[in-house]
């Protein structure tokens, strides 16, 4: 009976445990959001209450351990920056082609302000989409106005012929200008390739075929094979222009439906596919290396009849992870939906639980900032007291960088007018990618073992060089440390500090 009832407790604790490592949020995981122009959210504001609307939005996503945004800066071959190729955008100044008075880059702002927060900012370009099925009138310098045989009209909407080399030769020239001129943590397209079908509509590029089809025997192989050029070209610009930046790409959620046959993977699913519907071959692109990380936008619900989420993600973390994977999530569905196994509870709890134990997934990205700063379903709430109640560190990339920084120097803890502080000096580097870009700050309580391998430590990631410390009374003992952050996040040696708080 004693051994039995020492195994029983042995069990317990050791479940116990596991379930208290599920819990704890993982130290690196990418913790994204989308902001979004084309839903017009910004349309015609004045600067100011832009910069506030924006600033309300940063400073809640911050509170909810957001690391990264996503911020719409191209939708229709416009631009929410000063470009020299593409007019301003509609979205912003309410007329395409109107510059924002008084004068001001969004684009440069939002880098500025996040990271001022520790946030990466990704530059979102829409690819191929020229014009929305909202737009009437284009400006003079949009490129439809001074070269429109390189598009074709589908829908509404006005496309770049992705068969046209030209084409592929300007976008990937757009984006390589938008990273040399601005600091941005990545570069980030969505999934207007090729456009979505629409019922009784043929794509009309029936010439272009005929003038660039390269021997390609079969229109659909061609389509694919001119977004893989795309993609490959688009991969190199940016990498050409600052080979720290990220690459990355947010496809539509399904890859290839199994019951469609074909030899390449396909999930048990039964909606628009990627590869026959849109010719963007995900997974090829993978395996060639011409993405740093993959956001598939897997919308639906748990039990969706069509695309269960559950089995979405699955797939994914299978066929995906060969480059980082990040699962693009829509919050107002999730809450929305009912837990399959407890109807008083939303789908959220699930969600997370299947993206941090599906090996391959390293975090995911919010559909879409407004809902989660309006706290749709309490979702902002949970993010705060559970889910990113811990801040995180990106997911490493070896394949562009795996060399650390130096460590801090002279770290010291010093009295300063306002209160107590951490000081330190940021490493030599002879080379941008050896250079400090952020710090992390961790805090131990006394005895406690010093270990860096948990986020439940992390009690700051910081662009600053120094850090106020909690003072109270000046009698418990803790042991603070100090790592340095390249651009990828690569993580320095320790630098250790005894205070007294």
């Amino acid at each position: 009976m004693r051994k039995n009832s020492f195994l029983l407790i042995l069990i317990s604790l050791l479940t116990l445990s596991a379930l208290a490592q599920a819990q704890s949020a993982p130290k690196r995981e990418f913790r994204g959001t989308w902001i979004q122009i084309i839903n017009g959210q910004f349309q015609g504001m004045s600067r100011d209450v832009m910069q506030a609307n924006l600033t309300n939005q940063l400073d809640e996503l911050q509170r909810c351990g957001v690391n990264a945004v996503m911020f719409q800066v191209r939708g229709e071959a416009d631009a929410l920056y000063e470009s020299p190729y593409e007019p301003w955008s509609r979205f912003l100044t309410g007329v395409q082609g109107q510059a924002p008075s008084p004068y001001w880059d969004p684009l440069a702002w939002m880098v500025e302000q996040c990271h001022k927060r520790g946030m990466e900012l990704h530059a979102w370009i829409n690819p191929f989409r020229a014009k929305t099925k909202g737009t009437r009138t284009l400006s003079p310098k949009h490129p439809y106005s001074k070269n429109p045989e390189r598009f074709f009209e589908y829908d509404g909407l006005y496309i770049f012929d992705p068969g046209m080399p030209e084409n592929r030769e300007y976008i990937c020239r757009v984006a390589a200008d938008i990273v040399r001129r601005y600091d941005v943590d990545g570069l980030h397209i969505d999934d207007y390739f090729y456009p979505y079908p629409a019922a009784g509509k043929t794509i009309p590029d029936a010439a272009t075929y005929q003038k660039y089809r390269n021997g390609i025997p079969d229109v659909n192989d061609w389509r694919r094979h001119n977004v893989n050029c795309f993609m490959r070209q688009l991969n190199d610009s940016v990498h050409a222009a600052k080979p720290w930046v990220k690459f990355g790409v947010s496809p539509f959620g399904i890859y290839h439906n199994a019951k469609s046959g074909s030899s390449v993977p396909g999930s048990a699913t039964g909606g628009l596919q990627n590869y026959d519907d849109l010719y963007a071959d995900i997974l090829y692109w993978i395996d060639k290396g011409w993405v740093d990380y993959t956001v598939p936008q897997v919308y639906w619900e748990i039990g969706h009849r069509v695309a269960d989420y559950e089995t979405l993600v699955k797939w994914w973390a299978n066929y995906a992870s060969a480059r980082p994977l990040y699962i693009g999530q829509d919050v107002e569905r999730t809450v929305r939906a009912k837990d399959l196994k407890d109807a008083s509870q939303n789908q959220m709890a699930e969600k997370f639980r299947l993206q941090r134990t599906s090996p391959g997934v390293q975090g995911s990205c919010l559909w879409y900032s407004a809902a989660v700063v309006r706290n749709e379903g309490g979702y902002a709430t949970e993010l705060k007291n559970h889910y990113h109640a811990t801040p995180a560190l990106q997911p490493l990339m070896p394949h562009l960088d795996d060399e650390a920084p130096g460590k801090p120097r002279r770290v010291k803890a010093m009295w300063m007018p306002d209160g107590y502080y951490l000081f330190w000096t940021a490493p030599r580097a002879k080379k941008e990618l050896d250079k400090a870009a952020l710090y992390a700050i961790y805090q131990f309580k006394k005895g406690e073992k010093v270990d860096l391998s948990k986020s439940d430590n992390i009690v700051a990631v910081t662009r600053e060089t120094m850090y106020k410390l909690p003072y109270e009374n000046g009698k418990a003992k803790y042991t603070y440390v100090v790592t340095a952050l390249d651009r990828l996040q690569n993580e320095s040696k320790a630098v250790k500090v005894k205070v007294k708080l």
